[in-house]
């Protein structure tokens, strides 16, 4: 069963969170199969983006979708993981061209140095006008050289838009997407570190906590092939077995990562609302339907004439989509 484990390092400003989409992670591309299995590049890259997801979801107290997206020119020109505050999540890539079969990202997405990776925060609740949170950096560093893996573009994500210096170990097979979180935390605002005197304005700085590179270091031995075969208690003992690491107990009940589609009928519906009733009647006047499969889980919607026309009575409400008319 897919799960998620956080801990803290006592008394140092450094958090973790290790996550392992099992279950979660093989529904996402069951749904996928009947439309063609990914390639396995696209496969791998899309299994650590959902991983990640998770793990930024599990350090944000936000009631409401984050959303990772991965875009570009190369022949997959988009890759998206989204997680709601309850830890359904979902993904879904976009190829349309030849993958090569040891392919990172420069060769995916990133070929002509356009790409740019996005994380958005979408509240549940939002006000009339109010705008989803979006951060984007370019999936290259400083240097102008292409990331390669997710975990490094997430890394310089959050060192350039949060000034939070991050590790993050990344790995994702056919039956496996999982990850593994180190962060530095501010000390200020946090009471459980603001009081310890051996953390000084120095270290309270990004590059600056000798504990983090410590801790940060011992994370980066984690090989793909251990993060992928050892269970979450033999990973943590064994690289922080020296380390003060307390675990954050779950409540009780607490919901652990699964797969679940949010698409739906209605969603669809506002889709089309959306697209405007002249659009609607063109595409209707040219194909006779409107079909819409869902790209995260592969649900199918049909509108007829007569359901096209409902979408625009007056008492009709709908939200967004996730597909296309076809």
């Amino acid at each position: 069963m897919s799960e998620l484990q956080k801990f803290v390092f006592e008394g140092l400003p450094v958090r973790g969170a290790l996550v392992r989409l099992d279950d979660a992670w093989q529904a996402m591309l069951a749904a996928r199969a009947e439309s063609g299995a990914y390639p396995e590049a696209v496969s791998r890259t899309l299994g650590e983006l959902s991983a990640a997801a998770a793990l930024m979801q599990s350090n944000i107290k936000f009631n409401g979708a984050l959303v990772l997206q991965i875009s570009g020119d190369g022949p997959v020109p988009l890759m998206v993981a989204e997680i709601q505050s309850d830890f359904r999540v979902r993904a879904t890539a976009k190829v349309q061209g030849e993958v090569p079969e040891a392919a990172g990202l420069h060769q995916l997405v990133n070929v002509h140095d356009q790409g740019r990776c996005a994380i958005t925060l979408d509240p549940k609740d939002r006000l009339p006008g109010q705008q989803p949170y979006q951060g984007v950096v370019p999936l290259s560093n400083d240097d102008g050289r292409s990331f390669e893996r997710i975990g490094a573009a997430l890394e310089y994500y959050m060192r350039q838009s949060e000034q939070l210096d991050t590790c993050m170990v990344l790995a994702a097979n056919g039956e496996l997407a999982a990850g593994l979180l180190i962060q530095r935390m501010p000390v200020t605002g946090q009471d459980n570190l603001a009081q310890q005197s051996a953390v000084t304005d120095e270290q309270d700085r990004q590059g600056g906590s000798e504990d983090f590179e410590r801790i940060a270091m011992l994370a980066r031995s984690l090989s793909e092939s251990e993060l992928l075969s050892l269970d979450a208690e033999t990973i943590l003992h064994r690289l922080f077995w020296d380390e003060p690491l307390a675990r954050m107990v779950p409540s009780t009940g607490q919901i652990q990562p699964r797969f679940a589609c949010t698409c739906s009928r209605e969603r669809v519906a506002g889709m089309l609302r959306n697209l405007g009733q002249a659009e609607v009647q063109d595409i209707l006047a040219e194909q006779g339907q409107i079909e819409v499969d869902c790209d995260f889980c592969g649900a199918h919607y049909h509108f007829d004439p007569i359901d096209a026309a409902a979408v625009f009575m007056p008492d009709s409400h709908a939200g967004g989509a996730d597909g296309a008319p076809h």
